[in-house]
């Protein structure tokens, strides 16, 4: 049982020696450079940018209808009998075909659509560049919380440790009894636990910051100073209208909204007359039985065709419905305004009174805190007079401990719900960008 603790304790301190000397190795990382890094390599910036890139190909295919369409190409083929032709065309050795949009209402409605869907994709870009700016400072803060929680529970190990080694002295005197031994190592290895679940914490914080950076995990250091200080909101204050105004979801619904608007009327426009240019040239095979139905004079190698197709659909039931239906879509995208207005008024809302309760929850883990301290110098004072053991304070120290984690978990509670009313208002990116 002795070896199996010398191991355990052997390998603890290796273990705080490699993390020591990694951390002494490795340069400090601000928040400001983690999330410059964040929004240039994380996978949800590059799925924003793709989606971005395919909302604005979408809006260039519709405008670029009305540029020509050029097609080149060729319809070799020999026949027998009466000249057939080939796919619409006769057989040709060279045939050009150019056709492009001249007057189509519903074309010039779908592009104003097409437009609105690359202005909502822009404003959720931003909403996602927000993501990724909270998601990056709510993991460092967090790495930091749990970083200075460990140096505290090193220290509550050691002490253990020598709590430990004056329990032992204490039975040999016979001053306490043999129980005294367990209930030391008892604390010793709930405070090796608490190191473990930390340093775990500390690994798993330092892996998603990798991921998010596209630094290497062994090489991240936040640098608490580096974070700014976080705003104060007067409780009264109504962030909800704010909120509304500044939120790239409700602008980007109301872009949505628009261009539903358009593709409804688009889709009912498609039943207006239309006009197109057409043209073709095209350069016909000789080595084929043309001229045996055709006169010679009436036989042109080289042929062209130039002129305007206009089309009037006066009778389509099925485009009516499909128009109908648009109609429906456009107005359910104008109530996904309205929704998407409300759960941004209500979410803010929310954060904001979780601001409140935290900082009254916050005060209270502090002045419990400041109480664990007392009561372990109070039983120090027990001890050197006699009237208090080992076991007395090892209980006061493991006391003081959990205070001191829940403050610091409160605190860390805090310092989220404040960044989160901060991208609700739209001054997350100012904050973070501010230090």
């Amino acid at each position: 049982m002795a070896g199996e603790d010398a191991s355990r304790y052997l390998f603890l301190i290796v273990l705080l020696f490699l993390s020591a000397a990694l951390s002494a190795g490795a340069e400090p990382l601000t928040l400001k450079h983690a999330v410059e890094l964040a929004l240039a390599h994380s996978p949800l910036a590059g799925e924003t940018s793709a989606d971005e890139q395919k909302a604005f190909a979408s809006m260039q295919e519709a405008r670029n209808q009305y540029i020509p369409q050029v097609a080149v190409g060729s319809g070799l083929g020999d026949s027998w009998g009466y000249p057939l032709s080939l796919e619409g065309s006769a057989p040709s050795l060279v045939n050009i075909t150019a056709q492009s949009a001249v007057l189509n209402p519903a074309l010039r409605e779908f592009a104003r659509a097409a437009r609105s869907e690359y202005k909502a994709s822009g404003e959720t870009s931003k909403d996602r560049r927000n993501q990724i700016i909270q998601d990056t400072a709510t993991t460092y803060l967090e790495l930091i919380k749990w970083e200075q929680l460990l140096d505290g529970l090193r220290q509550q190990h050691a002490d253990a440790l020598k709590m430990e080694q004056a329990a032992e002295q204490r039975i040999q005197e016979g001053v306490d009894g043999a129980q005294m031994r367990t209930q030391a190592k008892l604390a010793t290895a709930r405070a090796y636990l608490r190191i473990t679940q930390a340093q775990g914490a500390v690994d798993v914080l330092r892996g998603e910051l990798s991921q998010l950076t596209g630094l290497p995990a062994a090489g991240i250091e936040p640098a608490p100073d580096s974070v700014p200080a976080l705003p104060e909101t007067a409780p009264q204050e109504d962030l909800s209208t704010k909120a509304v105004d500044s939120s790239p979801l409700v602008v980007a619904a109301n872009e949505h909204a628009i261009a539903e608007g358009f593709r409804a009327r688009g889709e009912h426009r498609a039943m207006w007359p239309s006009l197109d240019f057409a043209t073709q040239y095209a350069v016909l095979a000789t080595f084929n039985n043309w001229t045996q139905f055709f006169p010679a004079k009436a036989f042109e190698r080289n042929n062209a065709t130039v002129g305007v197709v206009i089309r009037f659909p006066f009778l389509n039931f099925a485009q009516k419905a499909h128009a109908q239906a648009a109609d429906a879509e456009a107005l359910h995208a104008k109530k996904e305004v309205e929704v998407a207005k409300g759960q941004v008024s209500q979410e803010t809302l929310k954060l904001q009174r979780a601001v409140q309760q935290l900082t009254a929850a916050q005060e209270v883990s502090e002045l419990e805190y400041e109480i664990a301290k007392s009561d372990v110098d109070a039983v120090e004072i027990k001890m050197n007079a006699g009237t208090a053991n080992v076991h007395d304070a090892a209980n006061a120290r493991m006391e003081m401990t959990e205070k001191y984690s829940a403050l610091q978990d409160s605190n860390f509670q805090l310092t989220r719900a404040k960044i989160g009313l901060l991208r609700a208002t739209g001054e997350l990116e100012a904050w973070a960008e501010s230090k």
